[in-house]
């Protein structure tokens, strides 16, 4: 009985042992046979791109692939962007290829040097990494010394020369055998593999797969979405202050001649392309739309109702608000608002003085004047009063009514108040407007002689 138990026993540890390595081999290999994403970083790498990426990186772990091959091709972009995806190239739970089949410049090259592996097709470069503004001249020493410590920090991790990665930025560092002191590091495809940058050169990505051992692999060619495009065209720092001025334009058109509704369309779209590029970044949400919406609604508000400017006020405030707070960079964001502000301001000033006729401020102006040639003439003349003396009936403060003749006129002083009973002489006739000033004790009375006009 007890040979039977453990015979029993025996048999079913022998199947139990062989369902495991059936079962274990088959569970490695399908986690082995995971697609392989391949992710292009091409044009400008700036802060849309970097959302996209993340994007990319997420939807390539949630489907279990095997490895991830970014296709390079930049001429580089902007440091904080490529920080970024720096940092979300290192953190990677699954190997990252980078390919690189053009250009792999400046942001470019930063990215390239965090990925494991570097693979570069025939005729392509990698380096040239010297920071500089929008405009090509040099940045602040701080924002070099620091691009330059991240760029050694990129290869002292995946085990490239530093030597090399600091070349790249600064040109006063000299390596004997490869560059001159005032140049910068920038390799070919051949060069980047004698210095143990890339691993080799591959004519296609079916090479590059081969290579790192993903022969057959499922290849899942990442396309960014419709909204992925337009938020990396609206968060280009270049596009943002035109977006915005083309906006304030618009809606200012549109304020002050109403009805041509084309202008206001192309503002509302202008703003509203703003508004969803940064909200599809994940800088902005509804917040700021609401902030921005109010203040549109409050700078309306003090046309028509008298508030003082305070009305207006804080209609400025809630939409400058608004814009600043969907930007990915607040300062710059303040900076480009300001600058659409006054472009709006001068734009608004052109739209008055050469089209105002055409919208509501004509019918808010008076533009009606009274002239003789039209038949208009003034219902009294009393310029044969000039100089005359009289006396006030009532104080001037400084209007009042005085006496000339035995009959009451409407008088104003030169500005003193007056008493009653004051004696007072005319020395300024306006129209209708009756101007005197105190007669002094003892002053000489001149009365000339008017004759009627």
């Amino acid at each position: 009985m007890r040979e039977n138990f453990r015979s029993m026993f025996a048999a079913c540890l022998a199947v139990l042992l062989l369902a495991l390595s059936i079962w274990l081999p088959s569970g490695t290999q399908a986690a082995g046979k995971g697609p392989v994403y391949v992710i292009p970083v091409v044009n400008e790498i700036e802060t849309g791109l970097s959302i996209s990426l993340q994007r990319a990186f997420e939807q390539a772990q949630a489907d279990g692939a095997q490895a991830i091959i970014l296709d390079i091709d930049t001429l580089g972009g902007r440091i904080d962007a490529a920080l970024e995806i720096g940092e979300r190239v290192r953190s990677a739970e699954m190997p990252v290829i980078a390919y690189i089949r053009g250009e792999a410049i400046s942001a470019g090259a930063y990215i390239a040097l965090n990925a494991k592996h570097i693979a570069m097709s025939p005729g392509s470069t990698i380096g040239a990494a010297e920071a500089r503004t929008a405009s090509g001249e040099p940045v602040d020493p701080k924002v070099t010394a620091l691009w330059r410590s991240e760029m050694v920090a990129a290869a002292e991790v995946t085990g490239r020369d530093t030597k090399i990665a600091a070349g790249m930025v600064d040109r006063n560092l000299e390596i004997p055998g490869l560059k001159q002191k005032g140049e910068l590091i920038s390799l070919s495809a051949k060069e980047a593999v004698d210095q143990k940058i890339a691993d080799g050169t591959f004519k296609t990505l079916e090479e590059v797969m081969a290579h790192y051992g993903y022969q057959g692999a499922v290849v899942t060619q990442y396309e960014p979405s419709v909204s992925e495009m337009i938020a990396r065209f609206a968060t280009k720092p270049g596009v943002i202050p035109i977006l915005l001025i083309i906006g304030l334009l618009g809606l200012t058109f549109e304020l002050m001649i109403p009805g041509h509704v084309f202008p206001g369309l192309i503002g509302a779209a202008s703003l509203g392309l703003y508004f969803f590029g940064h909200m599809v970044a994940g800088f902005a949400g509804w917040e700021s739309v609401i902030l921005f919406l109010a203040g549109l609604i409050l700078m309306i508000a003090e046309i028509f109702v008298t508030g003082f400017g305070i009305i207006g006020g804080l209609g400025v405030l809630a939409l400058g608000t608004g814009v600043v707070m969907a930007a990915y960079d607040t300062t710059y964001g303040l900076k480009a608002m300001l600058f659409a502000i006054i472009i709006a301001v001068i734009g608004g000033f052109v739209i008055f003085k050469y089209f105002g006729h055409l919208g509501i401020w004509n019918n808010l102006v008076l533009n009606d004047r009274q002239e003789k040639s039209a038949g208009y003439v003034p219902t009294r003349n009393y310029r044969h009063m000039m100089y005359q003396i009289g006396r006030t009936v009532t104080p001037l403060r400084p209007s009042g009514t005085a006496v000339f003749h035995g009959q009451r006129y409407d008088v104003v002083s030169e500005g003193a108040f007056l008493p009653v009973d004051t004696e007072v002489q005319i020395v300024l006739i306006e129209g209708t407007r009756i101007v005197v000033r105190q007669k002094e004790k003892g002053e000489n009375t001149v009365i000339p002689v008017h004759t009627e006009e």
